[in-house]
C-alpha cells in the first residue's frame, strides 16, 4: 500500500526588497494560502521579511509590511523574490542565505535574485534564471552556461526563473508535503491545468514559444538561439539540420506564422532590447552582440516603435 503524504507545518520566509517583483511574490503566497484553504489547516505560514522591516514597495507600487532578517531564522524554506534589476545591492544576500541553509533551510532565489546568487558564487555550478538575466550574465563578465529550465535544485539552493515560473515551483513543494490531488486542487483553482517540471525549458525571445513540438522546428530554434552574435546563414541552418529552405519555411510559418528570417531577426532585437534597458553596453557593443554589425536603428524602431538611442535615453532618464 502506499503512503499517504501527509501535511506538516512548513514555513515559508520570504525576503523582499524596493521594487520587488509583484508576480513572483504572488506566485508564492497564493499558492500556500490556497492549499490551507483546500486542507482547511495552516500547515503552510509565510511571513515577509526586509533587511531592515517596514513598508516595502513592489515596482507595480503595491506594498507589504515587512519584519526585520532574524539573526536566529526557524523557517523551513527562505524565498528571496527578484526585483527586476540584478545589480540592486540589495539582492546581495549571501549572508542570509547562510544563516538559513546553516540552520537547514532550503534557499529558493527567483528571476534577479538567482542572477546574483550566479554571479557572487560559482557561475559554473549548476543554475538557472530568467532568459533575460542569463543573456544579461552571459554579455557581461560573468561565464555562465544558461539552463533555460524553470528551476534548477543543487543541493539546499533552488534557482526559478521566477515571473509564471514561480507558480510552479511553490506548487511542486507543496507535492512535497500534501497529496497530489490536494495540490492539483490548488492548481485548479489558480487555472494551472498542469505542474511543469523543474527541467521544461523557458519560452525564450519574444512572444514566440522556444519549443513547439515540432522537433525541427525546435532544433533550429535553438540552433539561432546560440547563435545570436554571429548569424548562421538560412542557407547553411538548413544544411546543418538536413532540411531544405522550402520545408524550414513551411514549418515556421505553420507554427509560428513568421519565415526564419524574420524569427531570427526578432529574436537578435528582442535580446538587443533587453540589453539596451539593462545592461550598461554602448549601442555599438549591444548591435554587435546581436548580430548587427552595420547598426539596428532602423530594424529596431519597425518593431519597438523608437530608436535604440531614444530608448537608451528615455531609460538613462529614469535612473
Amino acid at each position: 500500500m502506499t503512503q499517504q503524504k501527509t501535511i506538516h507545518p512548513v514555513r515559508f520566509d520570504i525576503l523582499v526588497s524596493d521594487g520587488f517583483v509583484l508576480t513572483e511574490l504572488a506566485g508564492v503566497v497564493e499558492p500556500l494560502r490556497l492549499m490551507n484553504r483546500v486542507t482547511m489547516s495552516d500547515g503552510f505560514a509565510f511571513r515577509y521579511l526586509s533587511r531592515q522591516g517596514g513598508r516595502v514597495a513592489s515596482r507595480a507600487l503595491a506594498e507589504v509590511a515587512t519584519d526585520p532578517v532574524p539573526e536566529k531564522p526557524l523557517a523551513d524554506y527562505l524565498v528571496v523574490v527578484g526585483n527586476t534589476d540584478p545589480a540592486a545591492p540589495e539582492l546581495s544576500v549571501q549572508d542570509i542565505v547562510r544563516n538559513y541553509t546553516h540552520r537547514g533551510a532550503k534557499v529558493v532565489l527567483l528571476a534577479e535574485a538567482a542572477s546574483r546568487h550566479i554571479s557572487e558564487t560559482d557561475p559554473d555550478s549548476t543554475h538557472t534564471t530568467h532568459w533575460e538575466n542569463s543573456t544579461i550574465l552571459t554579455e557581461g563578465n560573468v561565464t555562465f552556461d544558461p539552463k533555460f529550465a524553470l528551476a534548477v535544485e543543487d543541493g539546499a539552493i533552488l534557482t526559478c526563473a521566477g515571473m509564471g515560473a514561480t507558480v510552479d515551483l511553490t506548487l511542486s513543494l507543496l507535492n512535497r508535503y500534501a497529496p497530489t490531488a490536494q495540490v492539483m486542487a490548488v492548481a485548479g483553482i489558480l487555472l494551472h491545468d498542469r505542474i511543469r517540471d523543474f527541467d521544461t525549458r523557458q519560452p525564450i525571445g519574444g512572444p514566440a514559444a522556444s519549443a513547439t513540438g515540432e522537433h525541427d522546428l525546435d532544433a533550429a530554434i535553438q540552433l539561432m538561439q546560440a547563435n545570436t552574435e554571429e548569424p548562421i546563414p538560412i542557407h547553411e541552418l538548413v544544411a546543418l539540420l538536413g532540411l531544405s529552405n522550402r520545408s524550414l519555411e513551411r514549418k515556421f510559418k505553420q507554427h509560428l506564422n513568421t519565415t526564419p528570417h524574420q524569427f531570427y531577426r526578432s529574436l537578435r532585437l528582442n535580446k538587443a532590447h533587453n540589453l539596451l534597458l539593462n545592461t550598461g553596453l554602448s549601442i555599438q557593443e549591444i548591435g554587435l552582440a546581436c548580430g548587427f554589425q552595420g547598426g539596428f536603428s532602423g530594424p529596431f524602431k519597425a518593431v519597438f516603435g523608437t530608436t535604440p538611442q531614444q530608448l537608451r535615453a528615455r531609460k538613462n532618464r529614469q535612473v
